[in-house]
């Protein structure tokens, strides 16, 4: 323990309901980091598990160690900023806080940059990667469609571009830092297609390992997140990702509404049967931009059912302008019902975005 010593590495551990992995981790990091002044940063998105308590008790003892708890906020991209720009240590690292990743790389991680390159990552991908176990069908799926969609845009090769894994100099994250989204899961893949120019990558093979305690974050909502990284910065960032992931949810409530409208457009009339369609697509909408779009300031519990009544009421007079243009489309002939229930649906849609951000998920 060198407690005098400023700080060359910096590891920043995003978490979210790993208590029980806190100090298994820390003793792993004093073990693989033996004779290198470092310290330790838990970003802790207010885990209800008592994470940052555990931190902060360790950190009582050992000055090595320090805990940033958020309210109200949450994402692994910003909370690896936050962590990021609180340390001045020449070298930042970033690790998962499940004991999932090999913290015995993170020497080699700071070899390859020290000796030259912008950003090393520990990769599952390269000779002598790879993970405990595998992964189920369904977790290897989602990473592998991650990792084709960045590969598209990825200005260097990468094999492991989903990695969450990787060490790099504070400087070159002060300097990127006003061009990042800084949202969503993949912090790596933002740096990488936000640095002025073309970093220099090298990749260090590690066996990534299973979870012993605690639960997985990764879901298809992670994916969608990821696609609206990618379009974020394929578009240089001119339109809003929150305005791009509420765009993607609106195109999937309106399959969602022709759906329920083809189903009950036989046993109601049209009027009925649209009214009803728009109820199950203003559903729909609520719950995926509740886990998509506003991720970040989730309703949950009480404000979760308050939040649906106010989307509901506010939502009502965009539903009212749908059925209304939509039923005298249809009853002057100017369109099919398909096309009509189309038109009043979009109406919904962009009545909606407006909505959303101001009375139901707005800043806490």
């Amino acid at each position: 323990m060198q407690p005098n010593l400023p700080a060359r590495l910096a590891v920043i551990i995003p978490v979210y309901g790993e208590a029980a992995n806190v100090a298994p981790l820390v003793a792993r990091l004093d073990a693989a980091l033996a004779g290198l002044a470092w310290e330790a940063v838990f970003v802790d998105d207010d885990s209800p598990d008592g994470t940052a308590a555990a931190a902060r008790a360790i950190a009582a003892a050992d000055p090595r160690i320090r805990c940033i708890r958020r309210i109200g906020r949450r994402g692994l991209a910003s909370a690896c900023m936050e962590g990021f720009l609180s340390v001045s240590a020449p070298f930042v690292a970033v690790m998962d806080g499940d004991l999932q990743h090999d913290e015995a790389i993170l020497p080699a991680l700071l070899a390859a940059v020290e000796g030259g390159a912008d950003i090393a990552i520990g990769s599952r991908h390269v000779a002598g990667g790879g993970a405990e176990g595998g992964f189920s069908a369904a977790r290897g799926a989602l990473s592998d469609a991650g990792a084709t969609l960045a590969r598209m845009l990825l200005p260097v090769p990468v094999a492991d571009p989903m990695s969450g894994f990787f060490l790099l100099r504070r400087e070159l994250v002060e300097e990127v830092a006003p061009r990042l989204a800084a949202r969503g899961f993949k912090i790596l893949l933002d740096i990488l297609l936000s640095a002025p120019r073309r970093l220099v990558v090298a990749e260090v093979p590690y066996s990534f390992r299973s979870r012993q305690a605690g639960e997985s974050k990764l879901d298809a909502t992670v994916l969608l997140e990821f696609a609206g990284l990618l379009l974020d910065k394929a578009t240089g960032g001119t339109v809003p990702l929150r305005f791009l992931a509420f765009a993607a949810v609106g195109a999937i409530g309106l399959l969602v509404h022709m759906a329920a409208l083809a189903l009950l457009i036989g046993p109601l009339s049209f009027g009925a049967a649209q009214w009803a369609a728009t109820l199950v697509a203003m559903t729909a909408n609520f719950v995926l931009n509740n886990r998509i779009t506003y991720r970040d300031v989730r309703l949950r519990g009480a404000a979760l059912w308050r939040g649906l009544v106010v989307f509901y009421l506010v939502c009502g007079i965009g539903a009212a302008a749908n059925v209304g243009i939509a039923g005298l489309l249809l009853r002057d002939g100017m369109l099919a019902w398909g096309a009509a229930g189309l038109a009043g649906a979009l109406i919904t849609v962009v009545w909606n975005y407006a909505v959303s951000s101001t009375l139901v998920w707005r800043a806490r």
